[in-house]
């Protein structure tokens, strides 16, 4: 993605919408040179990126550096509450949020199978540029290749994204401690129910829409109220559960959750229900798992029940110790089970 946005003499018309990507798009050549120029590049301007370099060069403030990089195949490409180009966008921010990081610029890069529609790809492209735009973020540079048809499923897209820590933030993994409070930011499993519905043609009642959103503003407010954030993690692929064995597992610690705490959303756990999923389980793209020192809990579940996205924010659980690492759970029926580790696929092609 090379090509500035400005127009020139170079192309006979504008790109035709109507029609569908072909290898021609993908050769490096005048056809490749039109669809980055008029549709990427006038969908992403920036003072960067319309220099039409290979690269982006540019200053950073001073302190440390997060960089992140990310690839995203979700089927569909369109699904309620987003698409495979807002999601790209968000899941990439959030992974710069979760290390208490402001998000500064983006790359992406775009796989396209030959035959899939210009209208579906400028849908997407467009959809992107929105969720950058209200991130905050730039899209700088990147790349296009094109494949065969049946090779590509018609679009996948490579982000990748840096930002800045600030002083005194260093949240991890592996910093989970006994005693912690474990956070949520509201309700689980929203997104993988919102594709798995839309996949499978499902009729559910009531609409259930994707949580795909960027975080980095409630990180922001969350890391100003309370700068010692042991942990921040957004619990995508596998959910809930998956994401806080990994913490255990970094950590070296156990967890007890109450089930009755956790939030979810009457027609999630319906639908869930009904189709023998555990919600716990399921994605989201949305929310977020903070851990904190227990004498900051309260305050720090203020803040996030302040902002929109954190409004349905719940302390679910504690760390313990526990040289065995579990996940456990107290029932809604007074009993307790393990928490384990995803097994298998609950649900491909999520994100």
């Amino acid at each position: 993605m090379t090509a500035p946005a400005k127009a020139d003499r170079l192309f006979a018309r504008k790109l035709d919408l109507t029609g569908a990507v072909d290898m021609t798009h993908g050769s490096g050549g005048k056809a490749m040179a039109q669809l980055v120029r008029e549709l990427f590049a006038a969908a992403f301007a920036n003072p960067l990126l319309d220099q039409g370099n290979d690269q982006a060069a540019f200053d950073v403030p001073g302190g440390r550096m997060v960089m992140t990089t990310d690839g995203f195949v979700v089927s569909p490409l369109f699904f309620p509450g987003g698409d495979i180009g807002s999601l790209a966008v968000h899941g990439t921010v959030n992974d710069i949020a979760m290390a208490g990081a402001v998000p500064l610029h983006l790359t992406a890069a775009f796989i396209l199978e030959e035959g899939f529609p210009l209208a579906d790809l400028k849908r997407l492209v467009d959809s992107m540029a929105a969720a950058a735009r209200e991130a905050g973020v730039a899209i700088v540079s990147g790349d296009t290749k094109v494949v065969e048809r049946g090779k590509g499923d018609g679009v996948f897209i490579t982000t990748t994204g840096i930002g800045m820590v600030p002083p005194g933030v260093a949240p991890s993994g592996d910093r989970a401690r006994p005693g912690d409070a474990i956070l949520v930011s509201g309700t689980m499993g929203d997104h993988g129910v919102a594709i798995m519905s839309t996949r499978d043609n499902l009729g559910f009642d009531a609409a259930i829409l994707s949580d795909s959103a960027a975080l980095h503003g409630l990180v922001a407010a969350m890391v100003a109220e309370v700068p010692d954030l042991h942990v921040l993690r957004d619990p995508t692929r596998g959910g809930l559960a998956t994401t806080l064995n990994e913490i255990a597992h970094q950590s070296g610690v156990g967890m007890r959750l109450s089930e009755a705490a956790i939030p979810l959303r009457a027609e999630v756990a319906a639908a869930c229900e009904l189709l023998g999923l555990d919600p716990l389980y399921a994605a989201n793209e949305g929310k977020l798992i903070a851990i904190c020192a227990d004498a900051d809990a309260d305050r720090l579940l203020a803040v996030m029940r302040a902002h929109p996205l954190g409004r349905d924010a719940a302390r679910i659980g504690a760390v313990v110790e526990d040289s065995h690492r579990f996940v456990q759970m107290e029932t809604r029926f007074g009993g307790r089970r393990i928490v384990d580790w995803l097994t298998g696929e609950q649900l491909p092609r999520i994100c």
